[in-house]
Parts: structure tokens; sequence; C-alpha cells
């Protein structure tokens, strides 16, 4: 007779199991911790690195700001030709668009957000559906303004400044996984079918939105980069 005894299994316990299998099919279901307002470790880590890199690249924005300042007739470090430079940028309205003040210094408040929700949600916190909410509208404003300052660097001021062009790149990647990640986890007032879409194509939206906008650098500065390439 075997001594051991098999211990027995609550019914709690056994609808833990199935949950946690249904999960392991189904990669588009949130976990208990999204759904209780959590973030998974993958997209706090993107928020705390992009966070970092944008905040980096913001500051680089103010100190070229400075620089200009006290010298207009400055060469800038990230002026590398007539097509990619931030001078040209920094001195149009369109570089002080909120109040007249600066987007970089706009941009190291946002960025240090950025930072401090990622370590939040490494540090396990959950927050209510209206956090992911507005986390959502702000990112969507993140991309609509990025679409509009691209408009402008390409349409109007015929220049593409190398740092803005960094800070937008980390909106749109991480801008992406906050929306569909917050959309997997039954934040955002959409359907299922919406939902899905949002958390399954996350990456397709973003490879998507950085091929329309090289695409569209590509057709605008033709000549130019026809020119300084000796095509």
């Amino acid at each position: 007779m075997n001594p051991m005894t098999q211990r027995e299994v609550s019914p709690d316990e056994d609808l833990l199991d199935e949950e946690r299998e249904l999960l392991a099919l189904d990669r588009g279901r949130a976990s208990e911790h999204q759904v209780a307002g959590g973030a998974p470790r993958d997209l706090a880590w993107m928020m705390v690195i992009g966070g970092i890199v944008g905040l980096y690249a913001s500051l680089q924005l103010v100190m070229a700001e400075m620089t200009i300042l006290r010298n207009p007739d400055a060469i800038l470090g990230c002026d590398i030709n007539p097509i990619l430079a931030c001078s040209t940028s920094l001195s149009m309205w369109q570089s002080q668009l909120l109040f007249g003040m600066p987007n970089a210094l706009v941009g190291t408040a946002v960025f240090g957000l950025v930072i401090g929700v990622g370590l939040m949600f490494l540090a396990g916190a959950r927050v209510a559906s209206w956090f992911w909410q507005l986390m959502s509208l702000t990112v969507l404003a993140g991309l609509a303004f990025v679409a509009w300052f691209a408009y402008q660097s390409m349409a109007n001021i015929r220049t593409l400044c190398p740092w803005c062009m960094v800070s937008w790149a980390v909106v749109i990647v991480v801008g992406y996984q906050v929306i569909g990640r917050a959309a997997q986890a039954g934040h955002l007032p959409v359907g299922e079918g919406a939902s899905r879409f949002l958390f399954r194509e996350r990456w397709l939206l973003t490879i998507a939105t950085f091929a329309i906008i090289i695409a569209l650098i590509i057709i605008t500065f033709w000549t130019q980069w026809s020119l300084l390439l000796g095509i």
C-alpha cells in the first residue's frame, strides 16, 4: 500500500488551472493582472526604455534651442545636411506650439511621466480603467501631433529634425503598445472585434505607420536626396 495520499484539489484550483490553459491557448486573452488594471512586464519595460530614449532626445533639443538663443548662427551637432537639420525646425513657430512653450520642453515632462508610469507598472501597480483610457487618449494626441509635425516638416519647414524623429519613433512604438494592451484587457469602450484587432495587429499598425512616414519622406525629398547621394 502506497503511504502517500493524493492531495485533494478544490474546485477553485481546478478553475484556476483551466483559466491558465485557456490563456496559454489564446494569446489574445488578458491575464487576471491585466484585467485588474496591471500591465505586462514587456509593456512596462518598453515604457521605461522608450521614455528614457524620448527624454534624452527632448533634452538634446532643449540644449540645442538654448544654443540657438545664445548664438542664432550656431551650427548644431544635429545639423547633418540640408535635409536632416535641427536648427531650421527649432526656429519655426511649429516648434513652440503650446502657448509659446518649446515642444522639446513639453516632451521632457511627457517622457518623464512615461518613465514614471512604466516603473509603477514594473512594481506591480494596478490602476483603474479610466487611467488606461486617459493613457490611450494621450497616445492618440501624441500620434496626432507626430502626424501634424511630420506634415509640417515635409510641407512647410522642408527639413527633418533628427532628434524630433527619435521622439516620433518612441511615441509610435510605445503608443500602439499601450492602446493594444488597454484594448486587450477590456479597458477601452470598443467592441470585442476592435479590441482583438488593436491588440493582435499592434505591431502591424506600428510597421505600417513607419512605412507611410518613410515613403512620404522619400517622395517629398527625392530631388534633394538625389543631389546629395549623386543618384
